[in-house]
C-alpha cells in the first residue's frame, strides 16, 4: 500500500502532500489507497552521514565484524540518517545488507589506500607504490568513490602534491572521485591544489586553501564531532599538544570562510556513536554555517553531493518527519517523529 505524508517540505517550506509507490515519492495522488503516517510536522529528505567508518567492535580495534557493522548502521537509521557515505572500511559490506529494505542507503569508498612514502601509517591502511594505479581500481570497484591519506602524523610530511595530483588525475579521467585524509596544513594545501573531491578534517587548514576548494569544486567534510571529542584529552603543556589545538582552531574557523567562499561544507561525524550527526549540525552552526545550511549539509546538500534525490517527483523514499522547524530549532533532528527509508516505515 502507498504511504501519504503531509506537512512543510524543506528546503522550500511549502506544504504539501507526499505518497510513496515503492520507493519512489509522488505530489500526485494515487488512485489506490494510502496510508497516512504523517499529517502535519517538518518532512526532510533523510538525514546523511557522509563520513562514518562502521563495523569495528571498538575505536582501538582495528578489525571488521559484521554483526558490529549490522547494529551501528541500525543505529544511524534509527536515528533519521537514511544514507550513509563509508570513507574506509576494514572490511567488505556483508552480503545482502547493501539493499537490505531497513538499512540506510550505502556509497563505499572502500580502504583506506596509503602512499607508501609516508613516514607513518596505521596497520589497518593498503599501503602501495603505486596510488593512481590503486586508486583507480578502488574508485572502479566501489561506488566511484576512493579514499587516501593526504597525511598521517600532523607532524611528519605528508604525500607529496605531485603524487595527490596524479592520483586525482587518474581518478578523475576514469570517472571516479577522490576523498583525501588531512590533518596537516601541508597536507590540506597539497589536497586542495590537487583537487580532490572531499577534503575530510582539514585541521591546520591555510587559508588559501579555501579559494582553491571553491575553484576546484571541493567538498569540505570538518568532522568537527570526532575533534570535539579528542579536544578535552589533548595536552596544552606540550608544542605537539598546541600545535593540535592551534589546528583545532583553524579548522572550525576555515568552516565559515569556506562557506562564504561558496565551498560546499557537509556533515560526517567519523566515530562513535553512530548515528550523531544531529550533533555535527550543532558544531558547524556553533563554527557560523548558517542553521539552514548546517541542516542541509546533513540532508539535501549531502543527498545532491551523493547523487541521491531530495523530495522531488520521482524521488527516492527517504522521509524524516519532525514536530518543529529543523532550521529554527536544530536540535529536533535528534528526534524524528517518523522515518521512512526506502518507501517503508522504520518508525
Amino acid at each position: 500500500m502507498a504511504l501519504h505524508l503531509r506537512g512543510t517540505v524543506l528546503p522550500d517550506g511549502t506544504v504539501r502532500d507526499i505518497w510513496t509507490l515503492g520507493d519512489r515519492i509522488t505530489f500526485e495522488r494515487p488512485s489506490g489507497p494510502a496510508d497516512t503516517v504523517a499529517d502535519g510536522g517538518f518532512l526532510l529528505p533523510g538525514l546523511v552521514d557522509v563520513h562514518t567508518h562502521p563495523g569495528s567492535p571498538s575505536e582501538d580495534e582495528p578489525a571488521f565484524d559484521a554483526e558490529v557493522f549490522e547494529s551501528q548502521v541500525t543505529a544511524h537509521r534509527d536515528a533519521g540518517t537514511t544514507a550513509l557515505r563509508f570513507p574506509g572500511l576494514l572490511g567488505e559490506i556483508p552480503a545482502g545488507l547493501r539493499e537490505a529494505p531497513g538499512l540506510p542507503r550505502m556509497v563505499s569508498a572502500g580502504k583506506w589506500l596509503a602512499w607508501a612514502g609516508l613516514s607513518k601509517s596505521a596497520p589497518f591502511h593498503t599501503v602501495t607504490d603505486d596510488l593512481p594505479v590503486a586508486a583507480v581500481a578502488e574508485a572502479g570497484s566501489r561506488d566511484g568513490w576512493c579514499k587516501l591519506l593526504g597525511d598521517w602524523d600532523f607532524e611528519a610530511d605528508p604525500v607529496p602534491y605531485e603524487v595527490l595530483r596524479a592520483v586525482t588525475d587518474a581518478v578523475h579521467a576514469a570517472g571516479g572521485r577522490v576523498a583525501v585524509h588531512c590533518q596537516s596544513a601541508q597536507g590540506v594545501l597539497n589536497a586542495a591544489r590537487a583537487g580532490a573531491d572531499s577534503i575530510e578534517h582539514g585541521m591546520g587548514m591555510p587559508l588559501e586553501c579555501v579559494d582553491l576548494m571553491a575553484g576546484h569544486g571541493t567538498a569540505y567534510v570538518p568532522t568537527l564531532t570526532a575533534f570535539a571529542r579528542s579536544a578535552p584529552h589533548r595536552s596544552r603543556d606540550t608544542s605537539r599538544g598546541r600545535l593540535w589545538h592551534a589546528g583545532h582552531a583553524t579548522m572550525i574557523r576555515r568552516v565559515r570562510e569556506a562557506h562564504d567562499a561558496g565551498v560546499t561544507v557537509l556533515a560526517g561525524t567519523d566515530s562513535a556513536p553512530f548515528g550523531n550527526v544531529a550533533t555535527e549540525v550543532e558544531h558547524l552552526i556553533a563554527a557560523g554555517l548558517p542553521a539552514e545550511t548546517a541542516v542541509g549539509a546533513a540532508s539535501w546538500t549531502a543527498r545532491a553531493f551523493l547523487g541521491l534525490t531530495a523530495l522531488a517527483e520521482s524521488a527516492l523514499a527517504d522521509i524524516t518527519v519532525y514536530d518543529a522547524d529543523p532550521r529554527r530549532e536544530p536540535a529536533v533532528l535528534r528526534h524524528p517523529r517518523r522515518i521512512v527509508l526506502r518507501g517503508r516505515v522504520v518508525r
